[in-house]
């Protein structure tokens, strides 16, 4: 069955890990594209442009399909993949972390790298609030003037959210909508007079 409900992030947080000298800075963000993705990489390298790696993991979307690991030269396997260990132990999504390194000019070998970059990632993490939010899916739709009193009835529920609207010789709502509401008001659209949905 369609989970309706998925678990993220509130809010950006930071967690912070030492080990011999070296000092691993994680950094949590609620994303929801991979341009926001790319965004926050490109700004946390600006910032921080003086730190040995920048190793990153994220997931999007409420299926959970689109992710990625990135180890920024830190041997293979020992950076991204225990960062987005920390992810999918809260079971996260639409979450991202970049653990910073600066390094502290002793090795921590395999094992500690992997325990230093799980640690720092989880420590954002517990400075961070989960939340559950609830699937949510984009449409539009077009309809003629004469139908608006009966598509405003409909649209007033609190599973949606209309997020841009043009009036003209045809009216264009677009809006979101609760997956488990989605079927039920799309019926319920399709029967007013000219109206046509579209996602």
């Amino acid at each position: 069955m369609f989970n309706y409900t998925y678990r993220t992030i509130a809010k950006e947080s930071e967690g912070l890990y030492k080990e011999k000298g070296s000092r691993f800075i994680a950094l949590a963000y609620p994303v929801r594209t991979e341009e926001e993705v790319k965004q926050h990489v490109a700004d946390v390298k600006k910032k921080y442009y003086d730190a040995r790696h920048h190793c990153y993991a994220y997931i999007l979307g409420a299926n959970k399909d689109a992710y990625r690991m990135n180890d920024d030269g830190e041997p293979s396997g020992t950076a991204g993949r225990p960062i987005h260990g920390q992810l999918l132990s809260k079971d996260l999504t639409d979450t991202l972390i970049i653990v910073i390194r600066y390094f502290g000019g002793i090795k921590l070998g395999v094992s500690g790298l992997i325990n230093a970059y799980k640690t720092a990632a989880k420590d954002a993490l517990d400075n961070n609030t989960i939340v559950e939010k609830f699937v949510e899916e984009d449409y539009q739709l077009r309809f003629p003037p004469l139908s608006m009193n009966k598509v405003m009835q409909l649209l007033k529920r609190d599973t949606v959210k209309i997020t841009d609207q043009q009036y003209d010789t045809d009216c264009i709502i677009r809006f979101t909508v609760q997956k488990r509401d989605a079927d039920n008001l799309l019926e319920a659209l399709r029967k007013v007079d000219g109206a046509v949905v579209g996602m």
